[in-house]
């Protein structure tokens, strides 16, 4: 399966977003799992929920059968386990996300790279061996992807789930479901107005609560809203490792950066951007949120209580 490397609490708070348990008379809730995490709809009464969920799980499942480090017949591991310097064809899929994972590899400097897995592994959070790259040393040629040395690999862990929100969102409005609200591991996109006519309202976890608790009550207006961070998947001690890579030191990222959630036109956005800002730490992931414009906000691990800065439009989401 397509494990999601940054949960922050599995299920309905996972990645640090929650959206309601239980439906009311104008709501279905339906869910299931997803990526080692889970995914929940809640959706106009109207619509037909078996159609619902066989249309989010057929995207689950073949997002998952494509893009999978876990997998060893999928094609990302047929790519990464393949030694020729030749583009290799690759479901369009693929190709498509890999694409864009190297865009916004350019666009952050490489704060996000796809290409850490191996450093991921080195750390006991992944299966993808081999030889740490850059994304540079990576091409998307048509429906083809290359690598420079027989060794690189693809981990798109980071990005994955995103596009398949997107396309559950995509699927769910060609099936004509006006009203509903999405969550994929913690990711959340809506369609729509909540049924009573209301916007839809998601919560942001509290890092540092030991069990779920709303720090933000945001309404994402239309976006996408992601969340990265450190726990479930990293390790607490005396000293804390995080499975989010910073690919400039090729080690850990900082742990004082508790959490960053990003809004964005699309899931994959959220998603990538929310990545690469954890990863490049306290300064260097502000920094490049304003460069960019991105509207985010981060939680630091302050001296005396949490620090959050925001960034872009993320204030004007909030509701508490």
């Amino acid at each position: 399966m397509l494990l999601n490397r940054r949960d922050m609490i599995l299920g309905l708070a996972a990645a640090g977003c929650a959206v309601p348990v239980a439906a009311n008379a104008a709501t279905h809730v339906l869910g299931g799992h997803a990526f080692g995490s889970t995914w929940r709809v809640v959706a106009d009464a109207g619509n037909d929920p078996a159609l619902i969920r066989s249309t989010v799980q057929a995207v689950i499942d073949r997002t998952d059968m494509e893009m999978s480090p876990y997998r060893a017949a999928s094609p990302l591991t047929r790519f990464n386990t393949s030694d020729t310097l030749v583009p290799q064809n690759m479901p369009q899929a693929l190709c498509d996300v890999t694409a864009k994972a190297l865009m916004i590899a350019t666009l952050t400097d490489g704060a996000f790279d796809p290409t850490v897995g191996p450093i991921v592994a080195r750390h006991g959070f992944g299966p993808i061996k081999g030889t740490p790259g850059t994304f540079r040393d990576i091409a998307v040629r048509g429906d083809a992807i290359l690598k420079t040395a027989p060794d690189l690999t693809l981990d798109l862990c980071g990005i994955a789930k995103g596009h398949a929100l997107d396309q559950i969102i995509a699927g769910l409005s060609g099936i004509g479901v006006e009203r509903a609200l999405v969550e994929v591991g913690g990711e959340v996109m809506a369609l729509g107005h909540h049924p009573d006519g209301r916007p839809w309202h998601v919560a942001i976890a509290d890092p540092f609560a030991p069990d779920f608790q709303a720090l933000h009550l945001v309404d994402p207006q239309g976006l996408a809203l992601a969340t990265s961070g450190h726990a479930v998947n990293g390790v607490f001690g005396p000293v804390g490792t995080s499975h989010i890579i910073n690919p400039h030191h090729m080690r850990p990222a900082t742990t004082a950066l508790a959490s960053v959630s990003v809004l964005a036109r699309t899931a994959l956005q959220a998603d990538a951007f929310a990545t690469a800002f954890c990863a490049a730490g306290p300064e260097g992931g502000i920094a490049l949120a304003q460069q960019l414009g991105i509207a985010a906000m981060f939680v630091i691990d302050g001296t005396d209580a949490p620090e959050r800065t925001m960034t872009g439009t993320f204030a004007q989401h909030l509701l508490s």
